[in-house]
């Protein structure tokens, strides 16, 4: 994720900040600009919902144009101090863009259940940020969610996607038991935003694919066939998973099934471009050490480099930025060891890998091109 400075006072704040520690002014993030500003109250509006203005200091550069509409705070903002996105004072809905793709919560009265439901609208409103950034919020057509408890006495609620509905159980968000369920399944990476990106993986899957015969050629090529019996498959996997995985798959659940190597693709394809976004920001160059000694590196926008792809619709090959990434990685998990803890991103990508990477970006960049050019 990019980096974000107060409007008013020019300290670095950060994407879930509700408040600058520097200055004071409350802040919120514009959706629509994806910038995040100072607020200061708006004084004569005939309506009785609070607005608010952009707050600018005096050392602002002017070049930079900042969203001076007058905004309203989500209503979750008001009713629970949960959400810092903000929307247009004239706009119909109490809710902000994101919340409004929540169509179920937990009961927020039970001990825990509003710290859940929070933690994992952060998560959500990261994965949107991402989203929006790639061209993929604001279409026709986005994902909704479901966030749900389980009941004593009722199947458990389990995370996963259909017909559009993502839906996660709100136990993801306590670290514990996240653990607890990462290590019964021996998997080596597991996170709420993780989860929130794989399973929209899928419903882009239903968007790119169904319908799109030619699309759904190229992705069995490159996926394989989708028409194996999924219960079957996952049953098969869980009894025996592969041990030979490494060579062509990002993971071992991406063995089970064509669409599960799609959608733990996909969620791969998120995790890098934001890691890459956000050592861009920071303006971070290192140097790996290999047999012909130290390669100097610096970080690269992924955003930059996509402006840079082909304009009549070829395939874009982004196999420099995905070594890059890897070699963020890298860093990361190295700094991470320096602390003691387990590595941040405990992947190698193997060349089919990168190359399914590649397929994922241009799908976007196909399906981006095709909305606005029906638009």
């Amino acid at each position: 994720m990019r980096t974000f400075q107060c409007t008013q006072c020019k300290s670095m704040v950060f994407f879930e900040n509700f408040a600058c520690v520097a200055c004071g002014h409350p802040l919120g993030f514009d959706p629509h600009s994806l910038m995040m500003v100072a607020l200061v109250p708006a004084t004569n509006t005939p309506t009785t919902v609070a607005l608010w203005h952009t707050a600018i200091g005096p050392t602002h550069n002017h070049a930079v144009a900042l969203p001076l509409e007058p905004f309203k705070r989500c209503r979750n903002h008001v009713d629970y101090g949960a959400c810092n996105f903000l929307l247009a004072a004239d706009d119909v809905h109490e809710y902000c863009v994101s919340c409004r793709q929540t169509h179920t919560i937990p009961n927020l009265s039970k001990p825990g259940n509003l710290e859940a439901w929070i933690t994992i609208e952060n998560a959500k409103r990261r994965l949107y940020y991402t989203l929006a950034r790639l061209g993929l919020e604001g279409l026709a057509t986005t994902p909704a969610y479901d966030f749900l408890e389980d009941v004593p006495g009722e199947d458990p609620v389990l995370t996963g996607h259909a017909n559009g509905l993502i839906t996660i159980n709100i136990a993801e968000a306590d670290d514990a038991e996240r653990t607890r369920r990462r290590i019964a399944l021996h998997e080596p990476y597991r996170t709420l935003l993780g989860h929130l990106r794989h399973e929209v993986g899928h419903f882009y899957w239903d968007r790119f694919f169904l319908g799109n015969f030619q699309a759904l050629e190229q992705f069995r090529q490159v996926f394989g066939d989708e028409r194996e019996d999924y219960a079957e498959a996952l049953e098969r996997h869980y009894q025996a998973p592969r041990t030979d995985w490494q060579g062509n798959y990002i993971s071992s659940y991406a063995t089970a099934h064509a669409w599960e190597d799609w959608a733990e693709t996909w969620a791969h394809y998120l995790h890098l471009i934001d890691l890459l976004e956000t050592a861009a920001a920071y303006q971070m160059s290192f140097a790996t050490l290999g047999s012909q000694g130290y390669v100097p590196m610096q970080a690269q926008d992924p955003f930059s480099y996509f402006a840079s792809a082909p304009r009549d619709g070829s395939p874009q090959d982004i196999g420099a930025l995905l070594n890059l990434g890897m070699g963020v990685s890298l860093v990361l998990n190295s700094l991470n060891r320096s602390l003691g803890h387990n590595d941040a991103y405990p992947f190698t990508l193997a060349t089919p890998v990168l190359g399914k990477l590649s397929f994922v970006h241009n799908m976007v960049r196909a399906y981006v091109r095709d909305c606005s050019n029906q638009s």
